[in-house]
């Protein structure tokens, strides 16, 4: 069939299907989407978006003009979308009114991201760990629970095939009564961390405004980008990065609210003193940790460290549970293995099924936070359980800074019997901001 035979047929086609529109199935309307903090992560997010058909970008956020721009014109080469560029995410939601919001900004930001979102009528999807400090994560719960919106917390290990797969092995007993948790997750290094220059921020970057909340501290490469996780006015370290992930995966097996007790010690000794003067900086945030966490009828515990690799055991991060039958350990892009306590016992194993080139599972992730949407139902990866998976990791930076054990009541949310930790459940925000309640 020659081009125009073709069309001539494909236009009657056309025109007998609009003359029966009763045969055509209503397109569900797109939901109006926004990304606050625009950066490599979040348009990772903001793509799963775009693949699902169901968004259609309105605005862009982010402290950085050349960003904004750049991600304007990556969406538009996306998808035909032209969005809106703010530098303030207040504005954004004041005048496109979104129904979507996707939240990828530095930890610092999740809660007023998150609650002015939730108040603007947005539904949201905001990165992991849900806050900075406990009462922050508390002030998200409690908002997204009077907004009714549906909240999804980046915590994909929740959905992860074999993450699923290995938590049903771990339920089903097949490892025997589990006394003991070891979470782990090192890497090399490079030795003692050598300052990095101060220099005046980018010019097209309002750098008062990405530091926000928390102190105004002097532009370093060392911070922007990415280095912020490791700078504790900005976010906790690898236990608040990582350890979020793999918290939530105990709580997740053994349904408890949380610890009753906790202890975290750690220092950089390899690293070397923190650096912070005029001229230069460094990160702050310990070179290695340990945290216990005693639970009613096993313990927990969490370690990493940046210096030494771990090259002498087989797995290199992840979650071991160590029951009276075996070992299972449930990994990352080893997926899982079980190791069984009986001689001549069968080892067991499933891949990991990722989503790559980042080794995740977003997809599945932002997939199931549309259907929570549609249904009105709760998401897998929900504020309520993040919100608790969150205070794990932050009660460890607490019991770090104070130099001592914690007892938690995890029904109350409140540390016992220790005033001078309690007060280490909030932190003074920099004017104007104000903490939220």
């Amino acid at each position: 069939m020659n081009r125009r035979r073709f069309l001539h047929h494909t236009a009657l086609a056309s025109a007998a299907f609009s003359a029966a529109p009763f045969l055509r199935a209503a397109e569900p309307k797109k939901l109006r989407t926004a990304l606050i903090g625009s950066g490599w992560w979040g348009k990772n997010i903001l793509k799963e978006a775009i693949a699902s058909g169901r968004c259609q970008v309105v605005a862009l956020a982010d402290v950085d003009t050349n960003i904004l721009e750049i991600s304007a014109e990556q969406v538009n080469d996306l998808n035909g979308d032209s969005p809106k560029t703010y530098r303030d995410y207040r504005e954004l939601l004041e005048k496109e009114k979104p129904d979507i919001v996707i939240i990828a900004t530095p930890d610092h930001w999740h809660a007023l991201n998150t609650i002015d979102a939730l108040k603007a009528g947005a539904h949201v999807f905001v990165e992991k760990p849900t806050g900075h400090t406990i009462n922050e994560s508390k002030a998200m719960l409690k908002a997204a629970q009077e907004s009714g919106r549906v909240v999804q917390v980046g915590l994909h290990r929740r959905i992860g095939p074999h993450h699923v797969n290995g938590m049903k092995f771990l339920k089903s007993g097949a490892v025997g009564d589990v006394g003991m948790v070891r979470l782990f997750a090192h890497n090399a290094g490079s030795g003692p961390e050598k300052p990095t220059p101060n220099e005046p921020a980018p010019e097209s970057m309002d750098w008062n405004m990405w530091c926000g909340p928390a102190p105004l501290r002097p532009f370093s490469k060392k911070l922007h980008p990415g280095g912020w996780r490791n700078t504790l006015d900005f976010a906790n370290g690898t236990l608040g990065d990582w350890g979020v992930h793999w918290l939530d995966q105990v709580l997740w097996w053994s349904g408890e609210a949380g610890p009753k007790r906790v202890f975290c010690t750690g220092d950089r000794p390899v690293f070397g003193a923190p650096v912070l003067n005029d001229k230069e900086q460094t990160s702050d945030a310990p070179d290695h940790q340990v945290a216990t966490y005693e639970f009613e009828k096993f313990t927990c515990v969490w370690e990493h460290r940046k210096f030494g690799g771990n090259d002498t055991e087989k797995h290199k991060i992840g979650a071991y549970f160590y029951g009276t039958k075996g070992a299972l350990h449930i990994g990352w892009r080893d997926g899982w293995t079980f190791y069984p306590t009986a001689k001549g016992g069968k080892i067991e194993h499933e891949d990991s099924q990722l989503q790559e080139p980042d080794g995740h599972n977003l997809t599945l992730l932002w997939a199931d936070f549309m259907a929570a949407i549609d249904k009105r139902s709760a998401p897998t990866a929900g504020i309520e359980l993040a919100h608790r998976a969150s205070i794990m990791p932050l009660l460890g930076m607490i019991s770090w800074r104070a130099g001592r054990s914690l007892n938690w009541d995890a029904a109350k949310e409140q540390i016992i019997g220790d005033p001078e930790a309690s007060k280490l459940l909030s932190r003074p925000y920099r004017a104007p901001w104000v903490y939220p309640a």
